[in-house]
């Protein structure tokens, strides 16, 4: 059991820091800043290049918390808050990746909840320093304020479209 958690929180912790260094860099195939603010820019967020930081920090420092198996709940509850605010952003294109859904997202929610209610397994940092293990109301407390904090950042920072969805990249008629 310790070996597969260890695994799953150095792959998924390490997928959702590198994402959050995409945002803010031209690292691992990143735009830089100013592509990261662009594109919270053009998903209807206020902010700009603040949006950008404090989602990029937030994705970086909770994967790699996760990752290390430190602070697990609140790691998992970081996480769980920046995904799901990139789930709500796909979710007009359904689930599935490939129709760029929300599939992912979903994914690295539930995988940090879980994370959140197991714990991180013996090799970990959490282990090592004695914290572990986390009373169950910790991750409870994770997996309830993670996304609830992703769906209020989602309901303060986005503007609501004045186009309709796909309106600016219609053809025009005729």
């Amino acid at each position: 059991m310790n070996a597969g958690l260890l695994v799953l929180r150095l792959v998924v912790g390490l997928l959702i820091a590198g994402h959050g260094v995409q945002k803010v860099s031209f690292h691992l195939g990143g735009d830089g800043l100013a592509g990261g603010t662009e594109e919270f820019r053009h998903d209807g967020f206020r902010g700009g290049r603040l949006t950008a930081l404090v989602a990029g920090g937030s994705q970086i420092g909770a994967g790699l918390f996760l990752a290390a198996g430190l602070l697990t709940p609140l790691a998992a509850m970081a996480a769980m808050g920046v995904m799901t605010v990139a789930g709500t952003v796909k979710l007009p294109k359904g689930l599935w990746v490939q129709n760029d859904g929300f599939e992912y997202p979903l994914v690295l929610v539930l995988v940090s909840a879980a994370l959140a209610l197991t714990g991180p397994g013996r090799w970990s940092l959490d282990e090592a320093v004695g914290l572990t293990p986390w009373p169950l109301w910790t991750g409870v407390a994770a997996v309830v304020a993670g996304p609830a904090s992703g769906l209020l950042t989602r309901a303060v920072l986005h503007r609501p479209s004045a186009e309709p969805e796909g309106a600016r990249y219609a053809r025009p008629a005729g």
